[in-house]
């Protein structure tokens, strides 16, 4: 149904499907990797069995084995962000909203992001980014909204936006090139 969520906590957010990835590093920095999601998964309810069986899907499917044991202020900028959305991933979001994924991360990070943008779109689960790195972003995105001075200045398909003359005028200037999707 129609649910306002803007007023509501991040847990209570959580609890309603929702996951968040903040800008700025959120990990746990004195936590392992494997204890970040697992604080988690606590909250979900899953007994031993299950948390654990979730546990290690996601350590296998973020490629976060080789650093399960790894404390999170010692990670790379790429497997710091592939903790936090294992991390989010961990309370089976309908939606998850990732606030400048790729801020601060490496070009192969960036990579490593945008494909698992792809795999969460595959597996049905929503993603919203707000990202002003439009080269990064657009050409993994369905649909985008261009904001400018506060309103949407155009909205429509990743072409759509980058033939628009008043958005290339406006925003991506007149050499912008849209790269292709990522491969699977």
């Amino acid at each position: 149904g129609d649910d306002d969520l803007t007023r509501d906590p991040m847990h209570v957010r959580a609890r309603k499907g929702v996951g968040y990835l903040p800008q700025e590093p959120s990990v746990f920095r004195k936590l392992s990797v494997e204890d970040n999601i697992a604080a988690i998964l606590e909250l979900q309810g899953l007994d031993k069995g299950d948390a654990t069986n979730k546990l290690e899907a996601l350590l296998d499917e973020f490629n976060l084995q080789k650093v399960r044991k790894s404390m999170g202020d010692v990670l790379s900028g790429g497997e710091r962000r592939r903790t936090e959305i294992a991390r989010a991933l961990a309370s089976n979001p309908a939606f998850i909203l990732l606030d400048e994924p790729f801020a601060g991360v490496d070009p192969i990070a960036v990579e490593d992001i945008q494909r698992i943008v792809d795999q969460l779109r595959h597996k049905g689960i929503g993603v919203l980014i707000t990202d002003h790195n439009v080269q990064e972003t657009l050409h993994i995105t369905d649909r985008a909204y261009l904001l400018f001075e506060g309103k949407i200045l155009k909205e429509g398909s990743a072409e759509e936006l980058a033939a628009d003359d008043t958005v290339r005028r406006v925003y991506l200037g007149q050499n912008f090139t849209l790269r292709p999707r990522p491969a699977r």
